[in-house]
C-alpha cells in the first residue's frame, strides 16, 4: 500500500513538539514526510527541512510558499500539520482547507469562537478533514475508558473529574522569562491563559470518555502571582448534555505536580481513574467489588484498546505513540474516503474541528464566568445551542 504524504508548518529545530508529530506520523509507516515550512526564518527552516530528508523543493521557506507548492503539484501532500503559535492557527488552517488538504491542527484551533465556527462550517463543506491534536486522547487505555462508559459498564454516569495540574510556572521571579510572560500576556494568549493551555485537555478527554458535551460552566479562576493579568489557576464546576457533573481543577503554580492530567469518571456500577504520568494502568472499581488494575496491553480488552496497543504488556508506551493513533486513525479516514468506503469504527476517534470549537468556546466562558464571581454561563458555542 503506497504511504500518504505527509507535510508540517511549524515544529522546527528546537520545537518542544515538533519531534512527537514526526515520530507519530511516521511510526506506522502511512505518512512519507513529503514536505514542510518548518521555522519562520526562512533559510534556518529550509536548511533543517533538508537535514530531515526533505527534497530541497518541498523544504519550503514559509507556509505560503507551501501552500502555492504543494498546490500545484500531482504528488501533493495528503495531510498537512498545523504547530505554528496559536495566533496562526486559523489563518494557515483556513487556507489549506480551502485549498483542498485535509489538516491536523495543534490546539487552539482558533483564537476566537467565530473564526471556530467557520473552520467547522468550512470543513463540512469542501468535505476536508480538520482535526485537532488532542493528542491524549490517542492513549490505549483512554479509548478503553471511552469503551467500557460506552457499553454501559459503569452504567449511567454521574461524575467526571479532571485535572491538569502542573507547577512550571510557580516562581515569581520567571515574571520577565519571555518563555512564559506570554502566556499570561492577552495581546499575546487572549482571554485565557491556564484554562486555554491546559484546562481544554482535561475538558475534551473528559468530554471523549463520557461521550457527553458540556452544556454550561461556572469558574473561579485566580492569578496566584499577581503580576500576571490572565489566570494561572481556574476551577470549573460543569454540567454536561447526558446529565454528568463535571469537576475541573487546572493549574500552572502546583509545585509538586510535573505534568498533572489526571481523569476519573463514578457511574452508577462502577468507577475508573487513570493518569497520563503512569497511562499504562486504568483503575476500575465495580460496584460492591474489589479494585482492579486494567493493564494497557492486555488481550481483549476492547477493539478500540487492542488496536491502539502498540508494544506488548508490561513495557511502556507514550505521549508519542498516543500523537501515533491519532496520525493511524487520520491515515485511515483518508484511505476510506479515496477508496469509497466506509472506515473502521474503531478508527473513527480522532478530535474534530467541532472539538476544537467547543473548546474556544469553553475558554470564553470560563473567562466570562471568572470575572462573575463564579456565575453560570453558557458552554455551547452559539452554532450548537
Amino acid at each position: 500500500m503506497a504511504k500518504l504524504k505527509w507535510g508540517m508548518i511549524g515544529g522546527g529545530e528546537g520545537s518542544q513538539i515538533g519531534p512527537a508529530h514526526r515520530l507519530g506520523a511516521g511510526l506506522d509507516g502511512a505518512f512519507e514526510f513529503a514536505a514542510g515550512a518548518l521555522d519562520h526564518r526562512a533559510e534556518q527552516g529550509r536548511a533543517y527541512g533538508q537535514r530531515l530528508g526533505l527534497d530541497a523543493d518541498r523544504a519550503y521557506g514559509d507556509w505560503r510558499e507551501m501552500l502555492a507548492g504543494e498546490a500545484a503539484r500531482d504528488d501533493r501532500v495528503d495531510l498537512v500539520t498545523v504547530a505554528t503559535p496559536n495566533a496562526t492557527h486559523f489563518e494557515i488552517t483556513k487556507a489549506f482547507l480551502e485549498a483542498g488538504f485535509h489538516v491536523l491542527c495543534e490546539k487552539p484551533m482558533t483564537m476566537t469562537v467565530a473564526e471556530g465556527e467557520e473552520i467547522v462550517r468550512l470543513s463540512e463543506s469542501s468535505g476536508r478533514i480538520c482535526a485537532v491534536n488532542y493528542g491524549y486522547s490517542g492513549y490505549s487505555l483512554v479509548r478503553h475508558m471511552k469503551a467500557m462508559v460506552a457499553r454501559g459498564d459503569l452504567g449511567g454516569v454521574r461524575l467526571v473529574k479532571a485535572e491538569f495540574a502542573h507547577g512550571h510556572h510557580a516562581d515569581a521571579a520567571d515574571a520577565d522569562n519571555p518563555r512564559v510572560r506570554w502566556r499570561y500576556d492577552p495581546a499575546q494568549a487572549g482571554v485565557s491563559a491556564q484554562f486555554a493551555d491546559c484546562g481544554i485537555h482535561a475538558l475534551h478527554m473528559a468530554s471523549f470518555v463520557i461521550g457527553q458535551e458540556a452544556t454550561r460552566l461556572s469558574a473561579d479562576t485566580v492569578s496566584c502571582i499577581a503580576s500576571r493579568v490572565l489566570e494561572d489557576d481556574a476551577m470549573v464546576n460543569l454540567r454536561f448534555d447526558g446529565g454528568a457533573v463535571g469537576r475541573l481543577w487546572t493549574s500552572s503554580v502546583a509545585l509538586g505536580r510535573q505534568h498533572g492530567l489526571t481523569l476519573q469518571v463514578f457511574g452508577e456500577k462502577g468507577g475508573l481513574r487513570w493518569s497520563q504520568e503512569h497511562p499504562n494502568q486504568l483503575y476500575w472499581m465495580p460496584l460492591n467489588g474489589r479494585l482492579e488494575v486494567i493493564e494497557r496491553g492486555a488481550g481483549g480488552l476492547s477493539p478500540e484498546a487492542d488496536r491502539t496497543s502498540r508494544v506488548t504488556v508490561g513495557h511502556a508506551e507514550g505521549m508519542p505513540l498516543a500523537f501515533a493513533n491519532i496520525y493511524a486513525d487520520l491515515a485511515e479516514a483518508i484511505r476510506a474516503e479515496k477508496e469509497d468506503r466506509a472506515m473502521d469504527p474503531a478508527a473513527d476517534l480522532y478530535p474534530r474541528a467541532s472539538d476544537g470549537l467547543r473548546s474556544m468556546a469553553a475558554v470564553f466562558a470560563v473567562a466570562e464566568s471568572g470575572k462573575s464571581d463564579g456565575a453560570w454561563v453558557d458552554a455551547r458555542p452559539p452554532m450548537y445551542r
